[in-house]
């Protein structure tokens, strides 16, 4: 298995394994090719995870997708860690992610602020 930065042409794929998990991850505005990283086992995309850049103080760690056939097999982690590598290269200060799995996400290191349990979101409909 290889991680990798995404191209372009990795797109259909990308958008095919999130589209599995319709109940867990945002279908739109997804991130461009430039900001995933990618599993790969064959050729086959089998896991992806994008990383948004804001600002060199803040980043989210998003669109984090394993098919379930390749899952418990640490491949996760491994591209929560792609894309903590690059946070750090890139000098961005904090990163945050949006789960429905906090358990996981506070096993890569990620928790709280200041001991607040929520993060709430409110979507703004045109």
């Amino acid at each position: 298995m290889v991680i990798k930065k995404a191209s372009a042409t990795d797109m259909p794929a990308i958008r095919e394994l999130i589209g599995q998990y319709p109940d867990e991850l945002m279908q739109d505005n997804l991130p461009p090719a430039e900001a995933f990283f990618v599993a790969t086992e064959n050729e086959d995309i089998v896991g992806c995870c994008a990383l948004e850049i804001y600002s060199k103080r803040l980043a989210e760690v998003r669109s984090l997708a394993v098919r379930k056939d390749f899952q418990h097999k640490g491949i996760a982690k491994q591209l929560i860690r792609a894309c903590t590598t690059l946070a750090k290269e890139s000098a961005v200060y904090e990163l945050f992610c949006i789960t429905g799995n906090p358990e996981f996400f506070e096993k890569q290191g990620f928790g709280s602020f200041k001991k607040e349990k929520y993060a709430l979101i409110k979507i703004l409909k045109n």
